[in-house]
């Protein structure tokens, strides 16, 4: 057995026999099939890279009771310094593919690692069902587990209440007995569940009262009877190449709708039973949700500096970084970068104790989600107006190269100020594939909605700002004169 796990052992795990649907066809191996082999490739990767000598260190640590180390987004930081040596780690996977896997084991992981450190608000909901995270976050860590999530509900109809949608739609519990519960319905995005060992199942949008069958939170293995993943469609196997599309032919997790098919969930896997309160307590109440998105902070972070470094690699690849307005528009999206490092730093250091652990600021966090997911559009439409017509007038793919007439004409046409015709012609596909391709649209729909709706996000902001210390200035220069003093007091 080696030190830490491996990309041949996260590989070998996911041939087992759990059940995926693509374009009306039963997957056989996700591993090997060619809509999904080259992303699950990269999940390896992350394995490997933390495997290697050189990185154990930064990569890894040992759990109590374990034998094998581990990757550090199970580590449940005691202080400043160790949140700070577990968010190095999480940035280092996150450069593995310039942050444009955001559902990358460590995703999961933090929500775990956030909502054990709230364990007594699951003992106040039950014991046996506090036992059980206690007994699967041990499982899931000292294992390595690769986890994705499916915790909102499919979209209906949104003026009806959740227990009031089409039977079947949400999931729900049909049956239960001494052996566990039946759950029936779906449950999205399932982002990563193609290349992930297990499932966590909970409830992040509200639930009311009465609408207790839907009010449960779960773990189950990707394999389990009864689950059945739909995958959207995989730009993998859209790209046409890996010199045509070096992201998203590497890095498509993918998406998917989980449908429970009356599965059965014995009780040790079962973390919240019947309580619609508990399904907020589970996420907002720990520090699930803080972890979960201060990960998701950790990543933009990578994947911010990688679109500056595209727009600052673009002005010179075209000519035009020593233009003034040029330069100002690069020195305004490097402050931006900047201050989403600053954000990340500033809810560390600002942190606090939670019980024997160190958690982020939570206002800082959601401040940071307010204003990145306007940001990251805004980068995006920065580097199309840095490219102009650049980005249009490629070769039609990498087969025109293999033609000596085509070849030479891509040469004489294809110019740069910086470098030659055909790494010129790699840059400028690489930039398409991260901002106009079907796949790098996605990824701008996802950094804005990911958190959930601007007014979703702008209401954690709210509910979490310290309003009581803003309008204490306010009332503290209200305090220091009077009307009657005013009308007393001599005019100058």
């Amino acid at each position: 057995m080696t030190v830490a796990k491996t990309g041949a052992e996260h590989i070998a795990s996911l041939k087992d026999g759990r059940t995926v649907y693509i374009d009306g066809k039963l997957v056989a191996d996700v591993t090997e099939h060619p809509a999904f082999r080259n992303a699950v490739r990269s999940a390896g990767a992350l394995y490997d890279f933390q495997a290697q000598p050189e990185n154990i260190e930064l990569m890894t640590f040992m759990p109590d009771g374990s034998n094998r180390r581990v990757n550090r987004a199970w580590q449940m930081p005691r202080n400043y310094e160790e949140m700070v040596q577990r968010r190095k780690a999480l940035q280092a996977w996150a450069r593995l593919s310039c942050g444009f896997m955001g559902r990358s084991p460590d995703h999961v992981a933090s929500a775990l690692v956030g909502q054990r450190m709230g364990i007594e608000i699951f003992r106040r909901h039950s014991p046996d069902r506090a036992k059980a995270l206690i007994d699967y976050f041990d499982y899931a860590s000292n294992n390595d587990v690769f986890l994705t999530y499916v915790i909102i509900n499919p979209q209906a109809e949104r003026a009806k209440d959740w227990g009031a949608q089409a039977d079947d739609l949400v999931a729900r519990i049909v049956d239960e007995d001494a052996g566990g519960i039946t759950i029936r319905g779906a449950k999205m995005l399932g982002t990563s569940s193609i290349m992930a060992n297990e499932v966590l199942v909970a409830n992040l949008q509200p639930l009311k009262p009465g609408e207790e069958d839907l009010a449960f939170s779960c773990a189950l293995p990707m394999n389990t009877k009864g689950i059945r993943v739909l995958s959207r469609k995989s730009y993998e196997a859209s790209a046409v190449s890996v010199f045509d599309n070096p992201l998203s032919s590497r890095f498509d997790e993918n998406d998917a709708l989980v449908y429970f098919d009356d599965v059965k969930v014995p009780w040790d896997r079962i973390f919240v039973y019947r309580d619609t309160d508990m399904c907020r307590q589970q996420f907002h109440d720990t520090y699930g949700h803080s972890y979960q998105n201060y990960q998701a902070q950790i990543r933009l972070s990578v994947k911010i500096k990688f679109l500056l470094g595209l727009a600052r690699r673009l002005t010179e690849v075209i000519g035009t970084t020593k233009i003034p307005s040029v330069s100002e528009k690069l020195g305004t999206m490097a402050a931006q970068a900047s201050m989403v490092d600053a954000m990340l730093s500033g809810m560390e250091a600002s942190g606090s104790k939670f019980g024997e652990w160190w958690v982020p600021n939570k206002q800082f966090m959601y401040a940071a989600q307010v204003l990145t997911q306007d940001l990251y559009p805004q980068f995006i439409n920065a580097i199309r107006d840095l490219s102009g017509g650049a980005l249009i007038m490629l070769p039609s793919s990498i087969d025109d190269f293999r033609d000596p007439m085509l070849k030479k004409i891509i040469h004489t046409t294809q110019r740069a100020a910086s470098t030659g015709p055909e790494d010129k012609v790699k840059f400028l596909k690489a930039a398409w594939d991260a901002i106009g391709s079907e796949f790098g649209s996605r990824h701008t729909q996802y950094e804005m909605f990911y958190a959930g709706a601007r007014f979703v996000t702008a209401g954690h902001s709210f509910r979490t700002y310290d309003w009581d210390s803003a309008t204490a200035i306010v009332e503290n220069l209200l305090s220091s004169y009077t009307l009657e003093d005013e009308l007393l007091s001599p005019r100058h």
